[in-house]
């Protein structure tokens, strides 16, 4: 007969409860284990992120800017029409190597042709006129010189007996009536002398007015003359420079009016560049400082001349002067890429400019471990920037290696791991 033991029972029974416990705490630990754990790191491939290390030393500041060359101011001679005219002959077509003296087109006037024939002879009238009036005049002033010259002859002559009377009247050969009729002559012709010499001279004076008065008459009609004879000579437009004819829009019998531009000439030797650099760069850009010129085909040296107060479309206008010698093939309107040196930092953390971030900011960059393969966010206090460089204020020491490329992608997470 079986016995009943109760006591086994309960015996069992904490067995299973203990053993319940155990379970949950295992699971409990488990469960916390698994939550505390950080996920797993993105992988990335090394190759297709752009890594560069912080460095110490010298940080050349520069900003780029984009543009063309073109042609310096005194090299380039737009050329107006001065008349209305009627093209009647092109004799050069753009892209022509002209001289100073080239004709590159011929108009037509008959006005402005009748008027400088007019011109002229009115110049030549007016020449003639002065002449008549010339000779006139001093004709007239030939015969007041007579005229003087006769009563300044009776003046010496009475001078003489007058002073020869005196003598005789001092030893008492002639009477006293006879030494002052002669002194009244001598005293009448001294005045008659004086007001002769006077008048001569006021008539020398007139003549010299009139005669100014003509010649003034003279040099206007010759102004008018020299005018109308350009005009017409400007019928036959010359280049003005030596260079080349980069335009010239017109057409045989196009009418032109005064100040169309007729022809377009440049000096290729002469040119400039000027570069579009962004506004947030441009502020620190000043006349004087040294720049280079990529034409794609060799760099060429020079020199900031002129920053343009106005800011268009988020640029500003940047002219420089180039001062190296130009490369083959070196043209206006040619595309180049410019660079502006502002300053040399010496004694400076700097890395390689990443894809994104602005000088005088906090930014923030994946940097890599010591074992190469992965890589943390760290944020990155950075002050002033150049072309390629940026400087490093806080948040990376000399050595470290950065992941300067866009993250972008990785903005959710802090940590990635690099492959091979």
């Amino acid at each position: 007969m079986d016995i009943a033991r109760p006591e086994f029972k309960q015996q069992k029974r904490k067995r299973q409860i203990a053993a319940s416990i155990v379970g949950i705490l295992v699971i409990a630990a488990v469960t916390v284990a698994v939550y505390r754990l950080r996920p797993a790191a993105p992988s990335v491939e090394r190759g297709t992120v752009w890594p560069d290390t912080v460095k110490r030393g010298s940080m050349l500041r520069q900003v780029r800017g984009v543009g063309s060359l073109v042609p310096s101011q005194e090299a380039v001679l737009q050329i107006p029409a001065e008349t209305e005219a009627t093209v009647v002959r092109i004799r050069m077509l753009p892209g022509s190597l002209v001289k100073a003296d080239t004709v590159l087109l011929e108009m037509s006037n008959p006005a402005v042709e009748q008027t400088s024939i007019d011109a002229d002879l009115q110049l030549k009238e007016a020449e003639a006129e002065y002449q008549s009036q010339r000779m006139k005049l001093e004709s007239d002033l030939m015969n007041e010189k007579a005229g003087a010259a006769t009563v300044q002859a009776d003046y010496s002559q009475a001078q003489l007996q007058a002073q020869t009377d005196k003598a005789l009247y001092d030893l008492g050969v002639i009477s006293g009536l006879a030494y002052k009729a002669s002194k009244g002559k001598s005293d009448e012709l001294t005045t008659r002398n004086g007001l002769e010499g006077e008048r001569l001279a006021s008539t020398q004076k007139s003549i010299d007015s009139q005669l100014a008065e003509q010649q003034s008459k003279v040099e206007q009609t010759r102004v008018l003359a020299q005018l109308k004879k350009k005009q017409l000579e400007a019928l036959k437009v010359r280049a003005g420079i030596d260079g080349v004819l980069v335009e010239l829009p017109l057409h045989v019998g196009e009418h032109v009016s005064p100040g169309t531009m007729l022809a377009k000439v440049v000096q290729p030797n002469h040119l400039m560049a000027e570069l579009k650099v962004a506004e947030t760069q441009a502020r620190d850009v000043q006349i004087g400082e040294p720049a280079s010129v990529d034409t794609h085909n060799g760099v060429i040296s020079g020199e900031v001349m002129r920053v343009d107060p106005a800011v268009q479309n988020g640029t500003v206008t940047v002219d420089v002067k180039l001062t190296g010698e130009l490369p083959k093939g070196a043209r206006p309107d040619l595309s180049v890429d410019g660079t502006v040196d502002l300053e040399r930092l010496d004694n400076v953390l700097y890395v390689g400019r990443p894809a994104f971030g602005q000088e005088n900011s906090t930014i923030s960059l994946f940097k890599v471990g010591p074992d190469g393969h992965e890589a943390t966010r760290v944020p990155v206090k950075v002050g002033r920037a150049s072309v390629n460089y940026i400087q490093v204020l806080d948040g990376l020491r000399e050595g470290d290696t950065v992941i300067l490329s866009d993250m972008s992608r990785w903005d959710n997470t802090d940590r990635i791991r690099l492959q091979d």
